[in-house]
């Protein structure tokens, strides 16, 4: 046989050893990350949802939600195990390092878009309603008096030669 035409499969076969070794690796990755989860570490699930850990099981986890709720899931299902300070920054707020306490306010509802300091009529707003009838009126008489016919064309048609 030609080398060459063994190349497409032997590059193909080395393609694959390359996409499962990295996938092994990250499992292995995962896998330990979840073996050193102890009590009291805070976690993050594949749903997105942060908890600390009460107790660990073979296959699962009791898993605290809030203050006396508790709930068990398979160790699978954790996502990420987080450092204390990523916890409590995430789920409890605690870094206030990141605040800009001296900065502008912003409010939680979007009342500062709609209130003014300056007192506004209704004779001050836009009609966006239909033009009066002596514009609508004073249009046709224009196209009267111009003596032109429409020669059959609507609105938007051109004269196209």
């Amino acid at each position: 046989m030609n080398p060459v035409t063994l190349l497409p499969f032997i590059v193909l076969i080395g393609a694959m050893f390359l996409m499962t070794r990295s996938a092994k690796k990250k499992q292995a990755a995962a896998a330990q990350m979840r073996n050193e989860m102890q009590p009291g570490t805070g976690v993050r699930t594949i749903g997105g949802m942060y908890a600390t850990v009460k107790e660990l099981h073979d296959d699962t986890v009791l898993l605290e939600i809030a203050p006396g709720v508790h709930a068990i899931y398979a160790k699978n299902a954790i996502g990420a195990v987080l450092d204390d300070a990523e916890y409590n920054r995430i789920v409890h707020g605690d870094d206030e390092s990141g605040l800009d306490l001296d900065g502008t306010v912003v409010p939680d509802d979007a009342s500062s878009l709609t209130e003014s300091d300056e007192d506004t009529s209704d004779d001050s707003r836009i009609d966006l309603g239909k033009k009066s009838e002596e514009k609508a009126d004073g249009a046709e008489s224009k196209d009267a008096d111009s003596g032109k016919k429409s020669e059959g064309k609507d609105d938007g048609e051109a004269d196209a030669k």
